[in-house]
């Protein structure tokens, strides 16, 4: 076989077709409506439906539909039991200034939920926005207490 050079390349079949001239009269096959068909926004000039970047239209129809909405309102941070467990030390006084301190909460501002997963042995003071009933248990099992911390609203006056 030779080696492939410009001088010996071949062009395929229907590579180099000319395109159909549109609008050229009935006989040449694409005359009249010139493959608009007869009316709508598609057969006027200038009409043209769909995405203007092609590859991001097959893109879209291929992600599904999600239903739902997402909530504005901000979540609690989440504290595991286990986590508790391991980063105080018995009788400490835990509250969301603390935990923070220890890294084990971003921020404070939505509030702190505590969850009981995981266990507890430690006799630990909790104070908390929230508890799940699970958490609550296994603290007062504990010897441990809770308190809850009320979030106050600002007045608009």
């Amino acid at each position: 076989m030779a080696e492939l050079s410009l001088n010996n390349l071949k062009v395929s079949e229907g590579s180099n077709r000319k395109s159909k001239r549109l609008g050229r009269g009935n006989a040449s096959g694409k005359g009249t409506y010139s493959a608009r068909g007869l009316k709508g926004q598609r057969a006027r000039s200038g009409g043209r439906g769909g995405l203007k970047r092609r590859g991001l239209n097959q893109l879209l129809r291929n992600k599904p539909k999600l239903g739902g909405f997402k909530s504005l309102q901000p979540k609690p941070e989440v504290v595991n039991l286990e986590d508790l467990q391991q980063h105080f030390a018995d009788g400490e006084l835990v509250n969301p200034k603390n935990l923070l301190a220890k890294k084990l909460i971003k921020t404070v501002k939505p509030g702190v939920k505590i969850l009981g997963q995981g266990k507890l042995t430690k006799k630990l003071n909790v104070k908390a926005n929230s508890f799940s009933e699970s958490a609550k248990k296994v603290i007062m099992e504990a010897g441990g207490s809770i308190q809850l911390i009320t979030k106050v609203k600002k007045s608009s006056k």
